[in-house]
């Protein structure tokens, strides 16, 4: 039985894996994977404590968005405007942000289909 239930986040940033215990300043790990990652938070979690672990998604803001359709930020505009772009997920007063991995979908099917048009 676990004595303690211990939080931490994981995130993929430049190719590389971090994980941070939540509320626990020093204990950060870097690895090359995922999986390598968290590997690394549980041996540091110990073996009696139970360990929750939130993968926090890549995100993208609208330049973010413009770069990975290969468009300037007016036309993600546009396109939002017409309700023919992501639902974002979530809308910030600096601004909207999505999930980078949706903006990478939208951006491969919107290719396929201007492809076949071409």
């Amino acid at each position: 039985m676990a004595d303690d239930v211990i939080h931490a986040s994981v995130w993929q940033q430049g190719g590389r894996w971090y994980g941070r215990f939540d509320g626990v300043e020093g204990k950060d790990v870097a690895a090359s994977s995922k999986a390598a990652c968290v590997a690394l938070l549980r041996r540091a979690a110990g073996r009696r404590a139970a360990l929750t672990v939130e993968v926090v998604p890549r995100l993208a803001g609208v330049a973010e968005a413009a770069e990975i359709m290969g468009w300037d930020k007016r036309r993600v505009i546009t396109y939002l405007n017409r309700d023919r772009f992501p639902e974002p997920f979530a809308a910030l007063r600096s601004g909207r942000v999505w999930r980078r991995d949706d903006i990478e979908a939208f951006a491969k099917e919107w290719r396929a289909r201007h492809r076949k048009r071409s």
